[in-house]
């Protein structure tokens, strides 16, 4: 591993918000209902070389970490793993005994990587993009594969007690 992850920090809020940009088509991130600005969060960075090679951004709430956002932007050579990790760890300290995500029907590349990490399927939010498209219209109707976005698919982490 030729990267180093560490915590975003203030400096990092411009940068975060052009990749959001670029990968999320804005700055805003929908799950389950609620609008997230990325820029906002906090997360880590995978950086090699002062260059940027991974995003992840996270909220706790009620004891359960959310992973918002994650980007690896160089395929195969494990930052999209070591950015999880990072994650559980933060989830750790914060004393939260399930970290979990969001991706959408489409993202069957996602559903591998994640399922292999050790994540499992915890629920099916049904239509739900009708209502994520309500808040925020950019998200198209069709995803990867030519497959119809509708629904969001909850995945889950839990975490041992310490």
């Amino acid at each position: 591993m030729s990267f180093e992850v560490r915590p975003l920090g203030p400096s990092d809020r411009g940068w975060v918000a052009a990749l959001a940009a670029e990968r999320w088509g804005g700055e805003a991130v929908v799950s389950r209902g609620r609008v997230w600005m990325l820029p906002d969060l906090p997360g880590f960075a995978a950086v090699e070389s002062e260059r940027v090679v991974g995003l992840l951004t996270y909220r706790v709430e009620d004891a359960e970490l959310e992973v918002v956002s994650i980007d690896s932007l160089t395929a195969g050579r494990g930052v999209g793993s070591a950015l999880l990790e990072a994650a559980a760890a933060a989830a750790r300290r914060h004393g939260c005994r399930r970290m979990w995500l969001i991706t959408t029907n489409d993202n069957l590349r996602a559903l591998r990587f994640y399922q292999r990490r050790g994540m499992r399927l915890a629920a099916l939010h049904r239509d739900s993009l009708a209502r994520a498209r309500e808040l925020k219209p950019s998200i198209p109707d069709t995803g990867y594969h030519g497959i119809p976005l509708r629904d969001e698919l909850e995945l889950e982490l839990l975490l041992p007690a310490e």
